[in-house]
């Protein structure tokens, strides 16, 4: 069984407040949550407007699926027009 792991930060520059924050991530996680078969959470910044950190987690029988599970997420992650990604850590167990 291999884990893999993605930890992602990224800025957000329009958010004017927590709520619109909340809207832009609930907007991408809910996306990722529904298209492919990862967690994803938000790990850090959570009171902070235009930054913010999340750990997505993909498990599987062989690693060239759990990295195209996790690069599927990175990638709807990457393509939002509200987020810039700042840096992408893997991990892998």
């Amino acid at each position: 069984m291999i884990l893999g792991t993605i930890i992602v930060d990224a800025i957000i520059y329009d958010a004017q407040s927590l709520k619109d924050k909340r809207s832009v991530l609930k907007s991408v996680s809910t996306r990722i949550r529904q298209r492919y078969n990862v967690s994803i959470t938000e790990s850090d910044h959570q009171d902070v407007w235009q930054r913010t950190q999340w750990i997505v987690v993909s498990v599987g029988t062989a690693r060239t699926q759990v990295e195209k599970e996790l690069q599927r997420a990175l990638t709807v992650i990457d393509n939002h027009p509200d987020l810039e990604v700042t840096t992408v850590d893997w991990e892998w167990l």
